[in-house]
């Protein structure tokens, strides 16, 4: 099983930065694909980003030229990189990866809150 600890959570102001940080195990981390969740108060579970093994990156709308999905191979860590927070990016983030090359299954940290607020 693989297991996801997020990690760069907390409180900014509006225009603000944050980066979050995702911890994975497994020795084929390379060969996961890697993304991050985000759910509101009162709202849907909704991606937010996304990352294949190969480089490529997809954006919600809602987040694109804002965010940055990247990833370390080395260090078994996803990153998403926030810039320019808005009050509706506060949510709770999840990290999630898929694992496996036929009949992927999909794993899930316990999140971390983002709170955007002046």
């Amino acid at each position: 099983q693989v297991q996801l600890v997020e990690s760069g959570g907390g409180l900014v102001q509006p225009g603000g930065s944050l980066r979050l940080s995702c911890a994975a195990s497994g020795s084929i981390f390379s060969t996961y694909a890697m993304g991050w969740h985000r759910q509101a108060p009162g709202k849907q579970r909704e991606l937010v980003a996304h990352l294949t093994s190969g480089g490529l990156a997809k954006y919600a709308d809602s987040v694109k030229g804002r965010f940055t999905i990247s990833r370390d191979n080395a260090k078994n860590t996803v990153y998403l990189q926030m810039n320019n927070l808005k009050p509706d990016d506060t949510a709770v983030y999840y990290c999630n990866a898929e694992v496996g090359e036929w009949d992927p299954m999909d794993y899930w940290g316990k999140g971390t809150l983002v709170t955007v607020s002046s």
